[in-house]
């Protein structure tokens, strides 16, 4: 790392307690709350359905990469509810060490009078977009900061070697989520023009990039020779590459209702880089930030359906290239602290409003009590897939995530009949069924189907708030 100038502002020598002390203050309503977020309670329990020996794509179905379960399994090895306290601390470490590296490039761009108000900032923006738990870009973004860091380096100083560090951090990426590949793409290609600028040969150009090919896939190549040694190559193949292909569009009103909520969010920091950017000396390195925003931007738009989760990898470069703005002697003043209090107000009341919507822990207790853990399989047709794991229930099917057997958009893209499925789960009789009222994208038939079933040797024994919703609990007369 380049040497930092001695003269800083006094408080970026106490810069990792102020963004641990926001953190903190920012994601402090969401701890130990295991129902944070559908997707992280799904991760949770594949992390936890590890350890008893299941392997992800063949065992449980989903299309994120192993990196991400593995990820989760470290805080699922302390069980339930300990885990989750666990994902929730590694969550906010990474958090501030992300932070911490988004002060710490505003600084070296020459912007350090805002370098902490911008580690702030991404720390309160991961909350208006959704990542207020452990979405996967709050784990993967420290690693893409390491790798944009590392890229600086290699042009400053001229050494490959650093480069190919880079590429390797994004395949380490790839492996939590498939969807930094536009990123990573954009990022070798930088190295290759860094390449072509210093040598000037093309023989060593060609070298260059295959080497960083292969060390960017070489992470997904051992999941994969995993899974071909096992002899699943199929399933992983058809999960992580072709499933998302078959995966049907979400009607056009919702799509952009998504996309018009993740830019109005992200609307703010991105016009601050843009103008920071517009204002900044001319180096190859603000060249590269620019760069580097766009390609987050454009990777983000490649992939629907823009929920706000997706807008994550944004703030990196944004977040970074606003420290000009909001280090301006006219906007330390009134301006910056405005914004961040503003965003900061914002955001709990996005917990509150989710807490709302989605329940807390006291709830999801009572109906975790009201499942009971007693003999016999649960069934968890829609609704919180953490159930399993804090009742101990074994399951009876491979397909984890309610929305994959119930929802339209998932109907020919799993590798499964859906109404077969769900058929088969029946046949086997769980002995405890949850549901939660229909919802938008669930297909009429699946829950028409399960409301049969339950009139037939199965009985009402709680109905329950979670959330905004009352989930249904049904157990087996036979």
């Amino acid at each position: 790392m380049s040497r930092l100038p001695s003269n800083r502002p006094a408080t970026a020598n106490h810069r990792l307690l102020i963004l641990l002390a926001v953190a903190i203050l920012a994601r402090m309503a969401t701890f130990g709350n295991p129902v944070v977020h559908v997707d992280e309670e799904f991760y949770f329990f594949t992390g936890h359905a590890m350890w008893q020996g299941a392997w992800p794509f063949v065992d449980v179905w989903d299309r994120k990469p192993i990196g991400l379960f593995l990820l989760y399994a470290v805080p699922a090895a302390f069980g339930f509810p300990a885990g989750i306290w666990a994902y929730q601390a590694m969550a906010l470490a990474s958090v501030v060490a992300t932070g911490w590296l988004v002060a710490r490039m505003a600084e070296r761009l020459g912007w350090g009078a805002g370098a902490t108000a911008a580690g702030i900032a991404y720390i309160l923006w991961l909350g208006l977009l959704g990542g207020q738990g452990g979405q996967a870009p709050v784990f993967y973004n420290l690693l893409m900061m390491g790798a944009a860091w590392a890229i600086l380096e290699s042009d400053r100083r001229g050494v490959r070697s650093l480069g190919l560090a880079a590429m390797a951090l994004v395949g380490l990426v790839l492996q939590i989520k498939y969807s930094a590949v536009f990123e990573g793409m954009v990022f070798g290609l930088w190295l290759l023009g860094s390449e072509w600028r210093r040598s000037r040969s093309p023989v060593a150009l060609i070298l260059y990039g295959v080497a960083l090919v292969l060390v960017s896939l070489i992470p997904t190549a051992l999941a994969a020779g995993v899974y071909a040694a096992i002899g699943q190559w199929d399933a992983f193949l058809y999960a992580n590459f072709l499933s998302i292909f078959h995966r049907n569009p979400d009607p056009l009103p919702e799509l952009a209702g998504n996309l018009g909520q993740m830019v109005l969010i992200l609307s703010p920091v991105v016009t601050l880089a843009v103008l920071g950017l517009k204002r900044a000396t001319r180096t190859r390195e603000h060249g590269f930030l620019a760069v580097w925003l766009a390609a987050a931007i454009v990777g983000v738009l490649l992939f629907r359906p823009w929920f706000d989760h997706y807008g994550l990898p944004i703030l990196l470069p944004a977040c970074t290239a606003a420290a000009a703005m909001l280090g301006r002697a006219d906007w330390r003043r009134r301006y910056t602290p405005a914004l961040l209090l503003t965003a900061a107000l914002a955001g709990q009341i996005v917990l509150v409003a989710l807490r709302h919507e989605r329940g807390g822990p006291a709830e999801f207790a009572a109906l975790s009590q009201a499942v009971g853990k007693g003999p016999g399989c649960l069934y968890v047709y829609s609704g919180s897939t953490m159930l399993y794991v804090a009742t101990e229930r074994c399951t009876l099917s491979r397909y984890i995530v309610p929305a994959h057997l119930s929802r339209a958009r998932e109907a020919g893209a799993t590798g499964v009949d859906q109404d077969a499925e769900i058929a088969q789960i029946l046949a086997r009789r769980p002995a405890v069924v949850v549901m939660r009222p229909p919802y938008n994208g669930e297909r009429p038939a699946a829950h028409a189907r399960i409301m049969a079933a339950m009139a037939n040797g199965y009985r009402l024994t709680a109905k329950l708030p979670m959330g905004n919703e009352m989930i249904s609990v049904y157990k087996s007369t036979r």
